[in-house]
């Protein structure tokens, strides 16, 4: 029985906004002691303890009116690999970081990068066919949001070599041969679970070969850096062996964007969003979708068409919250996807049955309006669901700056 005004570590979590992993460390730390429950042993907390402390925690650490923001202190250059439609390097410019070159296959994204920055090299293609050694000492990053292809690590320390054939060996490869201070690797929170972890250790483990120590990994959510979205991902940062700084993530805002702040004129944007072109939902679909309030999912629906749209996933476990899913206006919009349409993660407007256009997408990836994107709708959509938010490569980009500056500061010769 949990005494009366406490809350255990779950409800404590949410009611100051910090994961259960933190709770535990800040307890065993001092930082904000837990109470024991007297025949449990579980930890709670007292309300009014919390209340305190939250704002204690609101003076400081996430404070509305702290900002990430760093200013260059010199000309930083940045080689981007896997570049997609641009997400991360419009964050990166945007945070006074200069892109000399971005590879990237996908022929329509390559297209999208020179509309849209005609000063910028683009090298369109396969990355193993280039070579990256004119820019030997001479970059300051290299950051690239590789793929997640598997490599089997299989409880052996692999090197270089052994991820020949993957995507990753290429990021390593070109890291190796233009040895940045710093480099950055972004991925689906998703890679770190991977092959019960050992994918991700194999990647430490190679940049560790090539000369990199890693700094330990962290999740990001997007939904704290200014991107209206609850999109997650995480940084895999590389230091050079010879540089002995430490590299600070982006601390989160406090203040969460929504979709209303996404779409309409308000902080984020200072006009509603332009009209565009979209796609449409096959007409069975429409119907089930039309019964669907804001902020529900399929289970708002009558039982018989639950099951009849659900089909066999109607008796599996799980709650399948993406499926037949109206965004609301006041909350973030869910992860998006590179098609939405597609069964299993719809993401309807809030009041009209259709899913978001072209520009509501680049909106909730938080790309500028002036942004254009080159090729079909569905290469459109393919290119912003890819893509790194704009707000959370800048973030990203005010660290790296950070790191730079303090680097760049404590080599010049005394």
């Amino acid at each position: 029985m949990v005494m009366k005004n406490y809350l255990l570590i779950g409800d404590a979590s949410e009611f100051v906004g910090k994961s259960r992993e933190t709770l535990r460390r800040w307890d065993n730390t001092g930082i904000l002691p837990a109470v024991r429950e007297p025949i449990s042993g579980y930890r709670t907390y007292k309300k009014e303890n919390l209340q305190m402390f939250l704002g204690d925690l609101i003076d400081s650490e996430i404070n509305d009116e702290v900002s990430n923001f760093v200013k260059p202190e010199n000309n930083y250059s940045v080689v981007e690999l896997f570049a997609g439609a641009g997400g991360l390097a419009i964050g990166l410019e945007q945070a006074g970081l200069s892109c000399v070159a971005l590879n990237e296959i996908d022929k329509w994204a390559c297209q999208t990068l020179r509309e849209n920055r005609p000063n910028w090299k683009v090298l369109e293609g396969d990355v193993k066919l280039f070579d990256f050694s004119e820019y030997k000492n001479k970059v300051d990053v290299v950051t690239g949001g590789f793929p997640c292809q598997a490599f089997s690590y299989a409880g052996k320390k692999l090197g270089l070599n052994d991820a020949r054939g993957t995507l990753f060996y290429e990021f390593a490869r070109v890291v190796k041969e233009v040895s940045p201070p710093i480099c950055i690797g972004e991925n689906v929170r998703g890679l770190l679970s991977h092959e019960n972890g050992e994918t991700i250790k194999g990647m430490i483990s190679i940049l560790d070969e090539i000369g990199y120590n890693v700094v330990p990994v962290q999740v990001l959510k997007a939904v704290n850096f200014n991107v209206p979205q609850k999109r997650e991902r995480i940084i895999l940062v590389g230091i050079r062996k010879d540089i002995d700084l430490d590299f600070e993530y982006p601390k989160p805002y406090r203040k969460i964007y929504n979709l209303k702040d996404a779409l309409k004129k308000g902080e984020l944007f200072n006009c509603d969003v332009p009209k565009s072109g979209g796609s449409k939902y096959p007409q069975y679909k429409k119907d089930v979708l039309d019964l669907i309030p804001q902020k529900g999912y399929w289970r708002d629906l009558p039982i018989d068409i639950q099951k009849e749209y659900m089909g066999g996933s109607f008796y599996l476990g799980g709650g399948k919250t993406g499926m037949a899913r109206r965004i609301g206006w006041d909350e973030p919009c869910l992860t998006l996807t590179c098609s939405p349409a597609q069964k299993q993660t719809e993401r309807c407007h809030p009041e009209e049955t259709r899913p978001f256009t072209v520009r509501e997408y680049a909106r909730i990836q938080t790309f500028p309006d002036k942004w254009k994107f080159v090729g079909s709708i569905a290469q459109q959509y393919k290119q912003i669901g890819n893509a790194v938010p704009v707000n959370l490569g800048k973030e990203v980009g005010y660290s790296i700056v950070k790191f730079l500056n303090a680097y760049y500061s404590s080599s010049k010769p005394k």
